[in-house]
């Protein structure tokens, strides 16, 4: 099938994403790859939502902000985004209570709640039967959707399910009914199967995976799902601590990792404000720790239910002193898997806090990837064997490469001190300015130096060639690779550079000859600044979004020299 776009759109509380999510599956389990992602805001009921569903032969990261389909279930719905719509496009809504009008060309009107009433006995199946008039305006067979709905509502009794199933049918009928001409061929199975998740769901699995067993955070949107996920899933093997506020939650998981367990928290940017004072102390204490920070708009509560790549320079540098730290922003639910592994790897092997970038994009939007894998083998601990150390065990070793060996309390006869004041080689405070001050300094900066030589380089797309070069980082991926392949359609040689390692840069080249655009999600090109503060780059342009919403590759393209 051609590449589709669709947009549920109502109010909290209409039941948008419940038809969103049975839409999704009913494509995927029919073999075609879905891309879904939502758009609401911050209340509990009433608003403007939305859940946009691509579909096509080919799975793409990416939304389209313009709609081939759209089902308004309310007319405030229809009215807010009916601009979307393409010229061709098809509005679906339930502006009629006969269920049987024609179609006037471009929209078609079905009376779903009469249709629920009648075929399922309550209008509380109306959300059943907007969908069924969705899946036949987009030519998915209906025995697709009645199987998803089946077992979606199977858990609350057969009539239950079966009321589902006798609504949707009337909707699917009543919609093929007045479709007319529009009306389009019923879609062919496919054998394809893909995993259809989002990144904050595997994160979780990841963190287990690598070898995490202590969780502690607060609740803030949109980073609680992972807290969340530990908690519903004892199985993964992670204790996970709901703290009384974020300050407590990070002091917890520091102390859980200087007792010998890994560790995480996670947290949005008015959490992250209160931990700023524990990432110094893991920082002086050299306590492995890993960070989820997802990303929404600012400043203060800002946009709670909305994305945005605003806090990149607050996670390199939010923390008072000098000491290294690592920022990591994955880019898809696979990367997030590989992320989340090395997060937990170079926090261990460099004695460092690491933070893990992500943002509510990232956190709601769902993926088909063709396979997702996990790592098959636990990170190495990276601790010291205390049957090697025969005299008195120094924390704070001064080390050429400065990681000092690692014991934690309890583990042996060795006695750990760790302190937040400066200290010495023993971890006893000192205030030597002559020579220890400044050796501890040294030590702390050189694991900085080494760590910088472990970042991994941008992935690269058709850079070979191209005469612009997008850069990006985190989240934008999708998008990103989406406008390099509709430019080189067109004849233009764009080619990208696509960064999810982004603290401390590694070293970098940018050969001349190509214009460098910066695309991200902020208004002040945050890191554009990094750099050309770290590599020295001007760039020619900069492609920033800061309304909300996800980047997408017709907001890019727009933006381009030749638009």
């Amino acid at each position: 099938m051609q590449d589709r776009s669709v947009l549920v759109a109502g109010a909290a509380g209409e039941g948008v994403q419940t038809i969103g999510d049975v839409i999704a599956r009913s494509f995927l389990s029919h073999g075609y790859p879905v891309f879904a992602t939502q758009d609401y805001e911050s209340r509990i009921r009433g608003g403007h939502s939305s859940y946009r569903l691509r579909i096509g032969d080919e799975p793409r990261n990416a939304p389209r902000a313009d709609a081939d389909v759209l089902l308004a279930l309310n007319a405030e719905a229809r009215e807010h985004y009916q601009g979307l719509l393409n010229p061709n496009g098809l509005l679906l809504s339930p502006d009629s209570v006969d269920a049987s009008a024609a179609a006037d060309g471009a929209s078609v009107a079905v009376a779903f709640s009469n249709l629920a009433l009648e075929h399922g006995g309550s209008k509380l199946y109306t959300n059943s039967a907007a969908a069924g008039a969705l899946c036949a305006a987009l030519g998915l067979p209906f025995p697709v959707l009645q199987a998803i709905l089946a077992e979606t509502f199977s858990k609350r009794g057969a009539e239950v399910a079966e009321s589902n199933v006798r609504a949707a049918k009337a909707g699917f009928d009543a919609a093929r009914a007045t479709l007319g001409a529009r009306r389009p061929a019923e879609l062919p199975a496919r054998v394809n199967r893909y995993a259809f998740t989002t990144a904050h769901e595997t994160m979780p699995l990841a963190a287990a995976a690598a070898g995490c067993r202590f969780m502690a955070a607060y609740p803030m949107s949109p980073s609680t799902g992972i807290i969340t996920a530990f908690a519903r899933h004892p199985e993964l093997g992670v204790f996970a601590e709901q703290a009384e506020d974020e300050i407590a939650a990070i002091h917890m998981a520091l102390g859980a990792s200087a007792a010998g367990a890994r560790a995480m928290t996670a947290t949005s940017g008015g959490g992250f404000a209160l931990m700023v004072e524990a990432m110094s102390l893991a920082g002086m204490t050299e306590t492995p720790l890993v960070v989820v920070l997802a990303q929404r708009p600012g400043p203060a509560t800002g946009l709670p239910s909305r994305t945005a790549q605003e806090d990149l320079l607050y996670a390199i540098h939010a923390g008072h002193g000098e000491a290294p730290r690592a920022v990591l922003a994955p880019s898809d639910p696979q990367d997030a898997i590989e992320k989340t592994v090395r997060a937990f790897d170079l926090a261990d092997r460099f004695q460092i806090p690491v933070v893990l970038l992500t943002d509510q994009f990232l956190a709601d939007s769902s993926f088909s990837m063709d396979a997702l894998s996990l790592p098959s083998e636990i990170p190495a601990p990276h601790l010291a064997d205390p049957e090697a150390i025969e005299s008195v065990y120094r924390r704070y070793a001064l080390t050429e490469d400065g990681v000092s060996p690692r014991l934690f309390f309890g583990q042996s006869r060795h006695l750990v001190c760790v302190d937040s004041d400066e200290h010495d080689e023993g971890g006893h405070i000192t205030e030597d300015l002559d020579w220890m001050r400044s050796a501890m300094v040294e030590k702390r900066l050189e694991k900085g130096r080494r760590l910088r030589n472990e970042m991994a380089a941008p992935s690269r797309n058709r850079t070979e060639d191209a005469e612009l070069v997008l850069i990006g980082w985190g989240s934008t991926k999708g998008a990103i690779d989406e406008v390099v392949d509709l430019a080189r359609a067109t004849g233009h040689k764009v080619g990208a550079l696509h960064f999810t390692e982004v603290w401390p840069l590694p070293e970098l080249a940018f050969p001349e000859g190509p214009q460098y655009w910066v695309v991200e999600g902020n208004a002040t090109g945050q890191f554009a600044r990094l750099l050309r503060a770290e590599c020295g780059l001007e760039t020619e342009g900069r492609i920033g979004r800061y309304d909300g919403l996800p980047l997408d590759a017709a907001t890019i393209v727009k933006e381009l020299p030749w638009a």
